[in-house]
């Protein structure tokens, strides 16, 4: 039981982290903390995993390129707002309504029913990041309060309803649309540091569904 606690909160870390990086522009301080040795033995940790192996690689090959870049945080601040902060036809909105929703404006349904599950767990969208709730940032951030909310229960029927839950999110809610968008990322983002970031994201929420369905 134990390890599996222990393996939660790893998800959910993972999870936060990578949410971290569509919440917002990394800072000069970001920057200079990814070039630790803790956050390299973090990476390196996850590049283990044979699944995860060259997404990682991409990423550490990325970070290793800022560091003869020019203004790096001022170059990658840049390329975050052309991906994500621009418009459908020259980036890679990070909105699920945008991909999947049914007139591809912001506010849609599954923006709505985001809403509705936050309502549902009595999980908080963080008052600091005032964006729809179908923000990638936001559905993983809320993914990672899900599993640490199993790790909560008391009883195994109830840690397993939420297991399931976590499955239902990832099918309905994420892998539904990250393919599309990280080949967006992957066409518009030139330098590659966000488009190697997305590819992360999507092996590892393709590694996490395995997982959940027990292969």
């Amino acid at each position: 039981m134990q390890e599996i606690i222990a393996f939660n909160e790893q998800r959910a870390e993972i999870y936060w982290w990578l949410s971290s990086l569509f919440a917002k522009e990394l800072t000069n301080e970001d920057l200079e903390h990814y070039q630790s040795y803790e956050i390299r033995t973090f990476l390196d940790g996850l590049a283990q995993t044979p699944e995860l192996s060259k997404p990682m690689e991409n990423v550490k090959t990325s970070l290793n390129q800022l560091l003869d870049r020019e203004e790096a945080q001022l170059e990658l601040a840049a390329d975050f707002c052309g991906l994500f902060l621009s418009t459908p036809k020259t980036g890679a909105l990070p909105y699920a309504s945008m991909y999947v929703g049914e007139t591809g404006l912001l506010n849609d349904k599954p923006a709505q029913d985001m809403v509705k599950l936050m309502s549902e767990y009595g999980i908080s969208q963080r008052k600091e990041f005032n964006e729809p709730a179908d923000h990638l940032a936001i559905q993983l951030d809320f993914l990672g309060n899900l599993i640490i909310r199993s790790n909560e229960q008391k009883q195994p029927e109830q840690t397993e309803e939420l297991m399931q839950a976590q499955l239902a999110f990832l099918k309905q809610h994420l892998l539904n649309w990250l393919p599309a968008f990280a080949k967006d990322c992957q066409q518009r983002d030139k330098f590659g540091f966000y488009a190697a970031v997305s590819q992360l994201l999507l092996a590892f929420c393709q590694l996490d569904e395995a997982f959940l369905i027990g292969e």
